[in-house]
């Protein structure tokens, strides 16, 4: 989904972004320090993978170097069958988050959440390109809408084309679009609604 489109909040900042926040803010001021955040943390890793038999452990924000990792992984262990994401609280590069979640489809891969599992936003987004979805029960799923930095998806009619490209991906991975309407009125950019059990069934978010 577009990088114009952040999904997810900041969460997590460690001290090797915080330098390089300092460093822009000092040149640039205050003004877009978030944009600046999402660029300094976009140049260090965020996503952790490990490989637990023919289960592909993932952790962390999805940011552009993600989808790089993903097939190194994979190339390194061609048996892989099911992406298990436990922590993964969104996306800071909307872009290559699509590109891994085809990416996922496109292998045949299952997804798969524990029963300490939490995923939001771009996380969501990629549960979905699983072949076969399944979760324990305990695991936490949160959506939300997305912003351009001025307006929320809501604002835009739904014929808009800044909604086709979310869309069209939902319709892809779900068969039809009405969880990508559901997200965008579940809370605002800047918030997360935690979706109940009868929502992830009434939106087939599993497949069993």
């Amino acid at each position: 989904m577009p990088s114009t489109q952040p999904k997810s909040a900041l969460r997590r900042i460690n001290g090797k972004v915080i330098a390089l926040l300092v460093l822009s803010m000092t040149a640039v001021g205050v003004v877009g320090c978030e944009q600046i955040a999402v660029v300094a943390m976009n140049q260090i890793t965020t996503t952790e993978f490990s490989v637990r038999g023919d289960q592909l452990l993932m952790q962390g924000e999805i940011n552009s170097k993600t989808l790089d990792q993903f097939e190194d992984v994979i190339a390194a262990n061609p048996d892989i069958k099911t992406l298990v994401e436990l922590e993964v609280p969104g996306s800071l590069d909307d872009d290559t988050m699509i590109a891994l979640a085809y990416r996922v489809r496109e292998l045949g891969l299952n997804t798969h959440l524990t029963a300490t599992s939490e995923i939001y936003s771009g996380g969501v987004d990629l549960f979905l390109a699983g072949v076969t979805r399944t979760m324990e029960d305990g695991a936490k799923i949160g959506v939300h809408s997305w912003s351009d930095g001025t307006n929320e998806a809501k604002d835009f009619p739904r014929g808009a084309p800044e909604h086709e490209q979310n869309r069209l991906y939902i319709e892809r991975m779900l068969g039809d679009d009405a969880f990508y309407w559901f997200t965008i009125y579940a809370a605002p950019a800047d918030d997360i609604y935690i979706m109940t059990d009868a929502e992830i069934r009434e939106y087939r978010l599993l497949t069993n």
